[in-house]
């Protein structure tokens, strides 16, 4: 979906709700439900990017505020990114068309806006790992990649072992990292599906960023060049990137 086919849903997601009736961001609100079982006998990534040391590292290149718009404008697009498509969400990985509307809510885990994304990242106060599961040209500065993690199957599959020991690895085992997901917008189910699969490795804080990258470039927020199109099962070579950081992109 293009930006300017996203615009036109954000003009008719906020005339439809009043500015009185603004949403509160769930993140660092209510705690996600908890119960589900960690994966066991997780095996070693095959190709997922490698960096020394196992603490989460804090992405850089952030402003202090928002673009054009500013505070005023992350409120306005909060509506449109908790818009409720009527979809059920669901436990299970999702299989059917990969673009479409989403759930306004993930089980297990919590939906955050750009408006609680950004508070986040500059807050500055907790270790956390950003993935990004597109795997387009563009991506959130210090976002990972992580494509390969929205493919359908199951919680015992091959990639739900690779994707697990990807994220043992990058949190030192560390249940209650944030971890953040996100992918093209609320008609994206990649990052749905990898949330899933972090929340049923037993992960306490796992952030959907449901606006996905079209809502963070909304805001006027800075973007990097992307890692391109990975979407070969994690059993293929390329399947997880092995690649340096990209470069800062204005």
């Amino acid at each position: 979906m293009k930006i300017r086919h996203y615009s036109i849903l954000v003009a008719v997601a906020l005339a439809a709700v009043s500015s009185s009736a603004l949403a509160q961001d769930s993140f660092g609100g209510q705690q996600p439900q908890q119960g589900y079982p960690a994966e066991q006998g997780m095996q070693q990534p095959g190709g997922y990017p490698q960096q020394p040391g196992n603490y989460p590292q804090q992405p850089g290149g952030y402003p202090q505020q928002p673009g054009a718009g500013g505070q005023a404008n992350l409120d306005q697009m909060m509506q449109m990114e908790r818009q409720d498509f009527g979809v059920q969400p669901t436990k299970q990985l999702y299989s059917g068309q990969i673009h479409g509307p989403t759930p306004a809510s993930i089980p297990g885990g919590q939906v955050i806006t750009t408006k609680g994304l950004v508070a986040l990242v500059q807050g500055n106060q907790s270790p956390y790992l950003l993935f990004d599961v597109l795997g387009g040209a563009e991506t959130l500065p210090g976002a990972l990649p992580a494509a390969a993690a929205s493919q359908p199957g199951n919680f015992t599959d091959q990639t739900q072992q690779q994707f697990g020991a990807f994220i043992q690895q990058r949190t030192g085992g560390r249940k209650d990292v944030p971890l953040i997901f996100y992918c093209l917008s609320t008609q994206c189910w990649m990052s749905y599906n990898a949330a899933l699969r972090a929340i049923n490795m037993g992960y306490t804080n796992v952030l959907w960023y449901r606006g996905g990258i079209e809502a963070w470039k909304m805001a006027g927020l800075p973007i990097q060049q992307g890692f391109g199109q990975q979407l070969q099962s994690p059993g293929q070579q390329g399947g997880y990137l092995n690649q340096p950081q990209p470069s800062p992109q204005r």
